[in-house]
């Protein structure tokens, strides 16, 4: 495959990347095929499009049972400048392609530093196609393209709470932000919520329109069958505060993130719109253990729900974007294997249905949320907009449906 002869510009410089020892080539010859392609491409200035560094990188060292295969490649293009940043930048996407051997377009990776080391807003990153080099078919499989694009902390939030293909459209209407092929200046100190004064308005008419593709987060979570209207606050506060802590290594988390599973914090789904999402695809995709299926299944007369406020934040996020949608929401917990997954009446394969609403499969609770509960859940929910202005712990409590919601500070 010559990427060469698709791009429109002269010979690439070559970077190896420290490869780990015995690590060699599985095509018969010593060298690891391991390596960044970088590119000087001069742009097309009559079409906003400026001079930039086109990073590939390549890594085929990988263990295949299978004749065929589909090898994503990384692509990143960078703004023309800082060339003392360059070698920086090309070991920065060997560690984002070390995250995840399945980045496809859309996913987003939360880096929570500059993408060169300096003091630059773009600390983050969206996956999209690149629009330059196209899928290629090879005698060992499809080659795809898959190039970072910068963003800021702002832009991560968007495509987080909505999707990253909204934000990418978004990015490649304004030049200065990327343009159409998404071109990363570390310069940039301006989101396209600063540029565009109609970006705000767009990404919330998105999400109410089309929800969120956020399906589950890692969160400290837990639940307890109960008869809500028995909650003893002043127990909780000493109990269950106290199972939600966890020490500075555990909330803190150094090396950045590939957002795809619940280990690694958020993921998102990137299906169909539709509403017939199956509960086998929530177990797959939030890390919910398989052995569940071997544990006994229990109905409950009522369920009290107790999230840290980082996690409650999210709860109009699930509600609104997710459950008025058709869909569902899990949060699964950093401190064992409690998971809690909030499904719509459209949701099929659930353990749950109108006259038993609270399920738990293990330490697996799944929660019915009907329409008129989720619209009033929408309204009550508005108040975690402001966290910062509630009195915790605060309560949430349906007894007619048996149902509360306590949430309780970060750190007690």
């Amino acid at each position: 495959m010559n990427e060469a002869a698709a791009l429109p510009h002269g010979p690439p410089m070559n970077i190896l990347p420290p490869t780990p020892a015995g690590l060699e080539s599985l095509l018969g010859g010593p060298d690891p095929l391991d390596y960044i392609s970088m590119y000087a491409n001069p742009g097309i200035p009559q079409e906003n499009i400026p001079p930039h560094w086109h990073y590939i990188r390549y890594n085929f060292n990988r263990n295949n049972t299978t004749s065929q295969i589909n090898l994503p490649v990384l692509a990143f293009l960078i703004y023309m400048v800082m060339e003392e940043s360059m070698i920086f930048q090309a070991l920065m996407v060997c560690q984002v392609s070390v995250l995840s051997n399945t980045l496809c377009a859309g996913d987003h990776v939360s880096w929570h530093c500059a993408l060169d080391n300096s003091e630059s807003r773009i600390q983050h990153m969206l996956m999209t196609t690149d629009v330059q080099l196209k899928s290629t078919q090879t005698p060992f499989g499809t080659v795809d393209f898959v190039q970072i694009v910068g963003i800021c902390a702002e832009e991560l939030k968007a495509a987080q709470q909505w999707n990253g293909a909204g934000v990418l459209d978004m990015i490649s209407r304004i030049p200065s932000a990327g343009g159409v092929w998404f071109i990363t200046d570390m310069r940039r100190g301006e989101s396209i919520f600063e540029l565009d004064l109609n970006a705000h308005e767009e990404v919330e008419r998105g999400f109410e329109l089309e929800g969120s593709n956020l399906s589950g987060v890692s969160a400290r979570c837990s639940w307890v069958e109960q008869d809500p209207a028995r909650i003893d606050i002043m127990h909780l506060k000493e109990k269950d505060c106290d199972s939600l802590q966890t020490t500075d290594e555990e909330t803190h988390h150094v090396i950045p993130t590939a957002q795809k599973s619940f280990q690694s914090g958020n993921f998102e789904q990137n299906r169909s719109s539709g509403t017939n999402f199956k509960m086998d695809e929530i177990r797959s995709s939030s890390g919910v253990l398989e052995s569940t299926e071997l544990l006994h299944i229990k109905k409950l007369e009522g369920v009290h729900l107790v999230f840290n406020l980082e996690a409650g934040s999210l709860l109009p996020l699930a509600i609104r974007g997710r459950v008025r949608h058709g869909r569902h929401f899990t949060f699964k917990s950093v401190l064992g294997e409690t998971a809690i997954t909030l499904v719509a009446n459209t949701v099929t394969g659930t353990l749950v249905d109108s006259e038993h609403p609270y399920v738990a499969q293990g330490s697996w609770l799944q929660i019915l949320i009907t329409d008129d509960l989720a619209q009033d859940m929408a309204v009550t929910f508005q108040v975690l907009a402001s966290p910062e202005a509630l009195s915790l712990p605060k309560t949430f409590s349906w007894p007619d449906r048996k149902l509360s919601v306590t949430i309780v500070a970060d750190k007690v």
